[in-house]
């Protein structure tokens, strides 16, 4: 498998000969480059939770003001939006209706209590929940310090899942990007005039993510970002789909 990944990175010769490896092989590396993207974001998701919970629970258990949420609205006697800094993140109290799930996303980590919702900003990925969903009538900032006890005593478990649930979406995306620049080197090889079907296309098509993959990762582990990185992918890819191609035997012309 690395031995695979390594000539991926560099030798179009190598992607086109790996069309004749069983389609089997060309799926499970699929799943072996999700599984390398998948890594550095959930390194990064299980530090930032951690550090979250931590800091949440010390921030609400000395120095959040009082507040409670009745029938899936928050109360306070607080009549601005309280916001807590800590170096590992921020709370917000905002029971004025005054915030929004668009402006906690600004925040790296942050907990958020808004007026009908409850917003968690890990690693700047946010998630809202409204306090209906939550079918519990009554709850106070006490309660959700006594949550976070007990969270903390789950994050295993919690991290298991959050792992399982990023890396599924992982491959779900990459096997549907494999999938369309398969049918985009069915083009190529019809431009090119080379021999192949779409089961040698989805192999080739497989290895040639390999370097956007690699980069992007290694980008995602350094906290780089790349401007233009969606274009920047589907360009890096499908250059090394159509050199790839350029490898395979050409169709004799009839006659």
């Amino acid at each position: 498998m690395w031995k695979r990944l390594l000539r991926s990175l560099y030798s179009p010769i190598h992607i086109a000969r790996f069309r004749f490896h069983p389609i089997g092989k060309a799926i499970g590396y699929v799943f072996f480059l999700s599984l390398i993207a998948t890594l550095p974001i959930a390194i990064y998701f299980i530090i930032s939770i951690n550090k979250t919970i931590d800091s949440t629970r010390e921030l609400l258990g000395e120095e959040l003001p009082p507040f409670e949420v009745v029938d899936g609205i928050l109360i306070s006697d607080e009549k601005k939006t309280i916001e807590l800094i800590h170096p590992d993140v921020t709370i917000l109290l905002d029971s004025t209706g005054t915030l929004t799930t668009d402006d906690v996303a600004r925040y790296t980590n942050a907990v958020a209590f808004l007026k009908e919702d409850f917003s968690l900003v890990v690693n700047g990925h946010v998630q809202s929940y409204p306090y209906a969903v939550m079918q519990v009538d009554r709850f106070t900032n006490k309660d959700v310090y006594e949550f976070t006890r007990t969270l903390q005593s789950l994050l295993p478990i919690v991290i298991s899942l959050s792992f399982f649930v990023l890396y599924f979406f992982t491959c779900t995306s990459k096997f549907l990007y494999v999938t369309v620049l398969a049918f985009i080197g069915l083009i190529f090889r019809e431009t090119l005039n080379k021999r192949g079907t779409y089961r040698h296309m989805w192999s080739i098509s497989a290895y040639s993510i390999t370097l956007a993959t690699v980069f992007f990762t290694i980008m995602e582990a350094l906290q780089i970002v790349v401007p233009y990185a969606v274009a920047l992918d589907w360009f890096v890819s499908i250059t090394i789909l159509f050199v790839s191609i350029k490898e395979l035997p050409s169709v004799k012309e009839a006659g």
